[in-house]
């Protein structure tokens, strides 16, 4: 196998309280990004943007969840609220991956859907192979309409899921992958 192949074979998400810094430089993000958006996409609509979320605007997001959280939970303890607080402060960087899929005149919204989602494993795999840990996570502020608006997403656009980039402290073992005879039809 080259490299690339061994890549793909062994990634696999590290947990976010599992991700350390440092994280990516701006030059790398920027290459990061730029690869990310290297991916199929009919039509060249980029039915995709990224939002990069570091430093404190980790903890800035972070109010707006726990704010959307408690309002939906009063009753929640403030150890919950501490959790829903620091989602996305255990990574030095994530990135949010947002769809600006809409129907077009000759582009199924189905191909845009997948565009994106290729957008976001491209970014996946090429922090991984530049040296650092990912998670891609998509929880119940992914889909929260308060959380999103504050992040400045239009009502149109929906998010694809947070992807936190740092440095694993440990690496999880591996989850069971299918069996390809569960999954593979050969005719």
């Amino acid at each position: 196998m080259n490299a690339t192949l061994d890549l793909l074979a062994t990634r696999r998400s590290v947990p976010p309280p599992l991700l350390d810094g440092p994280g990516p430089s701006r030059a790398e993000l920027e290459t990061l990004l730029a690869i990310a958006s290297r991916v199929p996409d009919h039509g060249k609509l980029a039915p995709w943007r990224f939002i990069v979320i570091e430093g404190e605007a980790r903890a800035r997001v972070g109010e707006t969840i726990a704010a959307a959280f408690r309002a939906d939970n009063p009753e929640a303890s403030g150890e919950r609220l501490e959790q829903e607080r620091r989602r996305l402060q255990h990574a030095p960087t994530v990135v949010a991956v947002v769809s600006r899929v809409g129907p077009h005149v000759k582009i199924p919204e189905w191909e845009q859907v997948l565009s994106v989602g290729a957008a976001a494993m491209n970014l996946v795999v090429a922090a991984n192979a530049m040296g650092f840990s990912t998670s891609w996570l998509t929880e119940w502020h992914t889909y929260d309409r308060r959380v999103l608006d504050a992040l400045g997403l239009t009502p149109q656009e929906r998010m694809a899921g947070y992807i936190h980039l740092g440095r694993a402290k440990e690496i999880p073992s591996d989850r069971p992958r299918p069996a390809l005879a569960d999954i593979v039809t050969y005719l």
